[in-house]
């Protein structure tokens, strides 16, 4: 043994060949954390002073490695920017030194290669990936780019625009795309990694391939004229400040960072790349995307501890065909779970069948499934118009039209036609799990289970706990909501449930900022410039008007105090003219078909003159004025949320409004929004708006938090 330690092993094999292994102990996966990087330092001082003639590097889980621990750090994101500057770099000098040793290095990618992980494939000098593994290096979806020398020697490697396209996407690559493009040298089939990447590294050994004129361009200058230059950097710099949009600024400083150090060799190279690095690292972008990071990991911990009591589901069922069963039966088959889909008409199960098929053959177009997959995933869905199926089915899921009286008759019947032990769930928005339980016999197998539309699209699915619902019915809900691929965020029952209720009072602070005159373009305009998908108006014709009408009665019933109108809205005389929005083509907008057959809203006049008729005065309002008004109510409610215990943690709090109503992610969530204002600030911004009523009135516990110094996330 040339070396033991924790999560690294060094073994001598025949040949002169020194095996490292990756093998992080108590943990199911390989990960950069600083014990790891402090063995790897050691394991190459060994490795140097043995008389290994060859490396071969490899993992014994199912990943290489997926990433740094980014739990760990974090402490490194606490030091100014000069702090972090030399961490960094102290971190770097591990993988030089690696990178460095006096015999040739062959890592063989078994798995998941991310971040850390790939930089350290990329420090080697061949690569040989087996065809199950991805690679990438995703940290601009962090709010920062690589840190461990990514930025220097994939663009050496692999050339400039393509190191761009893959750094500045973040995107992971399959085998056959990095060897393509040249960040893999040899692809193998699983079963052949191994002895793949050794006959390679016996070949550098024996002097048949030479590795010394490879590592020495990968550690020189990139190679390019001032005209390649001037074409690849200018040219990808507007291209990609376009596409991540103002607020991501991660991805063009990850070309800027390129273009700094591409006529430096490799140390001064990585010196740059540091600089940048930390500068990121110190930006509230970075923090807040670095805090959703977190708390995605959270969630999941949590959606663990509930599937503890889960029992298996390997047969489902969709009540009510049409978009949304569709698209509820397109995901269950689309991740293996095969699914009956029900309805009382033909031409529903027809609209079913034909949106799932829709959605498989964008699928096909795109070349993620091919035509043998998309007949394979068409058949688990099984259309139906009668029960006679049902005596197997092991989670049903309700997703009729939302009207209480017809839910509870559509629960009843199906609830008589399944064994005993088989759960219910109900797709409600808006109705009480509670009160739709009163129609079964058996409520504690019942629970809600909200998808957000369109369901292929959105990742949130609210689990919904009425009185009576057993640990095991949410515990199987939230693993069947896990397997169709979807994030399961546990939530107790109360009008709207979590983001709809905290969905609606942004909503109400719309429809006064209406009625005092605002212009509902430009609160769009000002709304998406904060960082939202789309601003109010667009969001109300895409969820549909009337489906909102009905959903702000349910909330003014719910919370009569905050959410109750006392005027004519732009909503109600919206509605009252079967302006539905996007569904019927007139809402807020109007809406034409675009060349590829897509609905693009256009400015309608008619729309202006329906909101005027109910303008009760005119004022002049600012854009922080309009944030303001639209944020604050949002804000609060989110507040409410967490006091009520709707919801237990701040992380699951602001992952609902992240995945299922687009909350600007480069903003944290709610809560985070109001911890980066500071919770004494917020609360006296609040006040400031005192006059509008109990929608922007905060809880006596916020404001006790405000005079302790108090924050959500500590």
């Amino acid at each position: 043994m040339i070396y033991q330690g924790k999560g690294i092993t060094v073994e001598a094999l025949q040949n002169g060949v020194a095996e490292l292994v990756f093998d992080l102990q108590g943990d199911s996966v390989n990960k950069f954390d600083l014990a790891t990087l402090t063995e790897l330092a050691e394991a190459t001082k060994a490795i140097a002073a043995s008389d290994a003639r060859g490396v071969l590097v490899r993992s014994a889980k199912s990943s290489f490695i997926v990433g740094a621990d980014i739990t760990e750090f974090l402490v490194w994101f606490d030091k100014d920017e000069e702090g972090i500057i030399g961490d960094i770099l102290a971190a770097n000098e591990i993988f030089s030194a690696f990178e460095d040793l006096p015999m040739p290095t062959v890592v063989a990618i078994n798995g998941m290669a991310l971040g850390g992980g790939f930089e350290m494939c990329l420090s080697a000098d061949y690569r040989v990936m087996s065809t199950k593994a991805k690679v990438g290096l995703p940290e601009v979806k962090l709010g920062i780019y690589p840190g461990f020398g990514g930025t220097v020697r994939l663009s050496r490697i692999i050339g400039a625009d393509n190191a761009i396209e893959w750094i500045a996407s973040g995107s992971e690559k399959r085998s056959d795309a990095a060897l393509s493009d040249g960040a893999v040298d040899v692809v193998s089939e699983p079963e052949a990694l191994h002895d793949t990447a050794l006959a390679l590294l016996e070949r550098l050994m024996s002097g048949e391939v030479d590795y010394k004129n490879r590592r020495q361009a990968k550690q020189g200058k990139l190679q390019l004229n001032n005209i390649e230059s001037m074409m690849v950097f200018e040219t990808a710099k507007g291209f990609i400040a376009g596409k991540a949009g103002r607020h991501y600024p991660a991805p063009v400083e990850a070309v800027k960072a390129i273009q700094k150090h591409a006529n430096f060799d490799r140390d001064k190279a990585i010196a740059i790349e540091a600089k940048g690095f930390a500068r990121l690292a110190k930006t509230p972008v970075a923090k807040n995307l670095i805090g959703l990071f977190l708390n995605d990991q959270k969630i999941k911990k949590i959606a663990k501890d509930h599937i503890k009591q889960s029992k298996d589901v390997s047969k489902a069922a969709v009540l009510g065909a049409g978009i949304m069963g569709g698209g509820i039966a397109y995901q269950s088959a689309s991740k293996g779970t095969p699914i009956l889909m029900k309805d009382i008409a033909e031409s529903g199960l027809q609209l079913g069948l034909d949106e799932a098929a829709k959605l498989l053959g964008k699928q096909v177009e795109r070349k993620k499934l091919d035509v043998r997959g998309m007949a394979d995933t068409l058949n688990r869905i099984r259309p139906t118009l009668s029960y006679g199926d049902f005596g197997d089915v092991d989670v049903v899921v309700e997703a009729v039209v939302e009207n209480v009286k017809v839910k509870k008759a559509v629960l009843a019947e199906a609830e008589a036609q399944l064994r005993d032990d088989a759960i219910l769930a109900s797709n409600t928005s808006t109705i009480s799990i509670t009160e739709l339980a009163t129609a079964l016999k058996k409520p504690e197998q019942f629970c809600g289970m909200h998808f957000f539309n369109p369901v292929h699209r959105m990742p949130l699915v609210e689990v919904i706990r009425g009185e009576k619902t057993s640990d095991e019915t949410i515990a199987t809900v939230v693993a069947y909501a896990q397997k169709m691929g979807k994030t399961p965020i546990v939530v107790n029952d109360c009008p709207g449930f979590l983001v709809n209720r905290i969905l609606f009072p942004y909503f109400g602070g719309f429809a006064m900022m209406l009625r005092d005159g605002a212009d509902f373009e430009q609160v769009d305009k000002v709304m998406e410039k904060f960082g939202w998908p789309m601003g109010p108006a667009y969001l109300m014709d895409v969820v549909g008007i009337d489906t909102g009408v009905h959903a702000q009665a349910v909330m003014a019933d719910g919370f009569p105090d905050r959410m109750k109108q006392d005027f004519k809205s732009a909503m109600d005389v919206m509605y009252a003219e079967e302006r539905f929005g996007q569904k019927n083509g007139v809402g807020f907008y109007r809406y034409e078909t675009d060349k590829k057959g897509k609905p693009k809203k256009v400015s309608d006049q008619k729309a202006h003159e329906l909101v005027a008729s109910v303008r009760s005065s005119e004022h002049d309002i600012s854009e922080d004025d309009m944030i303001n008004r639209l944020m604050i109510p949002m804000c609060l409610e989110t507040v409410r949320c967490l006091e009520d215990g709707i919801v237990n943690t701040a992380a699951e709090a602001d992952m609902g409004l992240v995945y299922g109503i687009g909350f600007p992610p480069f903003r944290g969530g709610a809560l985070q929004y109001i911890d980066d204002i500071g919770v004494a600030a917020f609360v006296e911004l609040c006040d400031r708006y005192k006059d509008l009523g109990k929608l922007y009135e905060p809880t006596d516990k916020l404001r006790d938090m405000a005079k302790n110094g108090q924050t959500f996330y500590g």
